[in-house]
Formats: structure tokens, sequence, C-alpha cells
């Protein structure tokens, strides 16, 4: 056992020595496409001309995850990667900080965010736990960050009327995340410092509130979209009680969709007709069968 043991940490050691080298000649490769004598394209591209291929980037990964296609996961993870090492290198040029920077920064913060696992804090016993953990944390180090912001500026009066406002909550909430999951976060973050429901019940009881505020308003107008906006917050704030990802939730339903209405468009293909020329008493017949056949 103990030569099995001996055996699995020296092709641990030996696959982490691998990777290295080759994280290593990535990072080369990089830095050498952005070189005077390098690629064109890559030497002009900025952080604000490349802020878009990162999205994309991702959520073509993200496309893989939900097919469970992991032959081309593992190209998309490679493109995501670059997106984070180009960047990297953009602000190398720039003098501003390097890759280095980013992995010890990255490495830092995972130990500071475990400490069930790296500190004396007692192991997590669920998930749940884990994310009520990295909520607690995160109020550490934003108190951390509030009380060095407020010691820059000196104690007198003058300086403490010119003194920056401290970090807000949510202001760590990326304000281009997709709706449904800026939402949660948002909530999350809230409810990590008491601002939250009692019950899930409680919370079905703000979203019929909220859509009796909905109705009330006028069809067409600001004051009704807002206030479908309100619902949908509510309805989100269920699925965070339920523990339920509201933006993975929604994507799913939106998957199943699709399959059933490319069914809807098969079935009447071999029919000889198209959706667009049918009843709406005949789409839904054939919508029922799609969704018999899943």
């Amino acid at each position: 056992m103990a030569e099995e043991k001996s055996g699995s940490a020296c092709r641990n050691r030996a696959t982490r020595a691998d990777a290295r080298e080759s994280f290593d000649a990535l990072v080369e490769t990089i830095w050498r496409l952005r070189q005077p004598d390098g690629c064109p394209w890559d030497r002009e591209q900025t952080h604000e001309s490349i802020a878009k291929n990162m999205v994309e980037e991702a959520y073509e990964a993200v496309d893989c995850i939900e097919a469970g296609d992991e032959a081309h996961l593992r190209e998309e993870l490679g493109d995501v990667l670059m997106q984070v090492l180009l960047h990297a290198q953009i602000a190398a040029d720039a003098g501003v900080f390097t890759i280095d920077d980013v992995v010890r920064e990255l490495n830092e913060k995972l130990v500071r965010r475990h400490p069930h696992v790296f500190g004396e804090h007692a192991a997590a016993g669920s998930a749940g736990e884990v994310l009520d953990i990295w909520d607690q944390v995160k109020l550490a180090e934003k108190a951390v960050k509030d009380e060095k912001l407020a010691s820059k500026d000196g104690s007198d009066a003058a300086a403490e009327q010119s003194a920056p406002q401290p970090t807000g909550l949510l202001d760590g909430v990326p304000r281009a995340l997709p709706a449904l999951m800026q939402a949660q976060k948002v909530s999350r973050k809230a409810a990590a410092v008491g601002f939250e429901w009692d019950t899930v019940a409680d919370v079905w009881d703000q979203v019929a509130s909220e859509r009796a505020e909905f109705e009330a308003e006028e069809p067409g107008t600001a004051e009704r979209e807002m206030e479908f906006g309100d619902l949908l917050f509510a309805l989100v704030n269920v699925a965070r009680k339920e523990g339920i990802d509201a933006e993975s939730a929604l994507r799913a339903s939106t998957a199943k969709f699709r399959r059933r209405w490319a069914e809807v468009e098969r079935l009447a293909w071999e029919e000889g007709a198209v959706p667009e020329d049918l009843s709406t008493e005949k789409l839904n017949e054939l919508w029922d069968e799609a969704k018999r056949q899943g």
C-alpha cells in the first residue's frame, strides 16, 4: 500500500511538472505574438477591443458543457485561457501587472476563501455551508478594504470630508452579467447581511404582491414593464431560497423548448407543411406529440 501511494505521488508530481512546462510555453507564445515582429493583429489589441471575446468564448464553453461534448470543451477551455493570457500580456506590456500576479492573487484568494480546507474553520458538511462561508469571507474582505481605504485619508476633518465612500456591498457584482445571474448574485449578497425573508413561503407572498402591482399598471407603460421586472426579481429569490440557479434553470427550459420546437418542425415537414402555415390548433397538436416524445 505504501509503495502504491509513493508511486501515485511521483506520478502526480510528474503531471504537475508537465503542466507547468506547458503553461510556461503557452505564456511565452502569447508574449511572442505581442512582440514588434509578432502578429500585427495581436499587437494592436487592447483590453477594450477584445472584451467581448471573453464573454463569447465563455459561452461557447458553456454550450459544450450543456451538450456533454467533452472533446470540444477541451478546445473551448483553451480559447477561454487564451483570453486570460492575452489580457495579462496586454497589462504586462503596459507595466500594470503580469500573469504571475494573476496566478498568485488567485491562489491567495482560493486559500483565503476556503478556511474549511486550509484554515481553522470546521469542515463544511455541504455545498450550501460552503456558500455561507464564502459570503462571510467576502464580507470580511470588504471590511478590510474599506478600513485600508479610510486609513489612507488621515483623521483630520478635511480629510474625512473628502474621503471616498467605502466600497458598496453590490459593487463587486458585474453589471454586464446576464440579468438572472446578476439578480441572484445581488440578492444573495443582500441576504448575507440579513436582508432576507424567513421562508420560501414568504418569498411566494412577495411574488403574489409583485404580480398584483404589475397587473395594476396600464398595459404598454414603463411602469408596467418595471413591475414585471420586480416580479422576475421576486421569482429569482424563490430560486435562491430553493437552492436553484435561476440562470441555469431558464437555460435548461429554453433548451427543452428548442428541442420540442425542432420536433414540431420535423413533424410538420413529414406532413408536407411548415409551422407558419399551420393553425394554432394544429401546432398545439404537434406540440403535444413532441412533448410525448420528450
